[in-house]
């Protein structure tokens, strides 16, 4: 006899979002709701599919009501799923297939295909974006902190990179839902710093962020994914020039040591970034033409 499998939800004001992740899902054993008060239809939806429904206090993330609603889960195997994820059947059928005939494994990372501003995202660190969610209970525990990888006590499996075993997530639809977490986010990240003592620098407004865009854009091939790729790549960038404005905004906006020589100094350094990568992916012609010009071939 196959073993149970229970799928974990945690939500937050998802109407939007449930009821497609839990019809994803309906092939479990047992089904988890774990909510933290939603004031919308979440839980009125949830209870009508079927499911088991759990409360939280409100958290600025996830990972701590994450544990919670792990430990309701009453199956061998357990299944944790985003609201705004869904579970096609090819990986649904290989789930099943690990939990069943694999004994040795006691983890599962799972690739994702995020879909964002309605594109899926190929490059740019947006793929496969490996998540462990499907576990053995005990095995697998989340930290404390925000989007961090969990704890993992035993032997893991790493699904093939292919889209037909990937959770599907509907990941930023719209600029201002990006903006909207990206505040939030911001905040608990300027806040990880500050406890960890990092001592804010004028300079890290232009590193901090012209690296974060030099990774996404050019290390991890973003102008793969064209103007969805620029654009994620600038808003990635913008994020970190928010948490480190923040920092210095924790440090009651003491002014440091600046001037127009070491200004002068940081632009040539970031001039001599960017052009580097420019020249290393080949530039040839107008830049934007060879490489948005045309979809994606990769």
């Amino acid at each position: 006899m196959a073993p149970k499998i229970s799928v974990v939800i945690n939500t937050l004001n998802e109407e939007q979002n449930i009821e497609r992740a839990i019809k994803s899902v309906n092939w479990a054993d047992e089904l988890i709701v774990c909510d933290m008060y939603s004031e919308d239809k979440t839980v009125e939806i949830a209870k009508k599919l079927g499911a088991k429904i759990f409360f939280h206090k409100r958290e600025d993330f996830v990972e701590t009501a994450r544990n919670f609603a792990v430990s309701k889960a009453s199956n061998d195997w357990v299944l944790v799923l985003d609201p705004d994820e869904e579970v096609i059947d090819s990986l649904k059928e290989r789930l099943i297939e690990i939990s069943s005939k694999t004994k040795q494994i006691d983890y599962v990372r799972i690739p994702r295909k995020n879909l964002i501003f309605g594109h899926w995202m190929k490059a740019s660190m947006w793929w496969p974006d490996y998540n462990i969610r499907f576990f053995k209970k005990e095995k697998v525990k989340w930290q404390s902190k925000i989007h961090r990888p969990p704890q993992t006590i035993g032997e893991g499996l790493d699904l093939p990179v292919e889209e037909k075993y990937a959770i599907i997530h509907q990941n930023y639809v719209t600029i201002s839902q990006f903006l909207t977490r990206m505040d939030r986010y911001t905040t608990i990240q300027a806040e990880e710093l500050k406890q960890e003592r990092y001592n804010f620098k004028w300079k890290d407004l232009f590193e901090k962020p012209l690296n974060e865009f030099l990774s996404r854009f050019f290390a991890n091939s973003g102008y793969k994914d064209g103007i969805h790729g620029l654009a994620l790549s600038f808003l990635q960038a913008f994020s970190f020039l928010v948490v480190y404005l923040k920092l210095w905004e924790m440090d009651k906006f003491k002014e440091g040591d600046i001037n127009l020589l070491s200004l002068e100094d940081q632009k040539n350094k970031s001039a001599y970034a960017i052009n580097y990568w420019m020249k290393k992916i080949g530039r040839k012609g107008n830049f934007l033409e060879r490489f948005f010009g045309k979809k994606n071939e990769e």
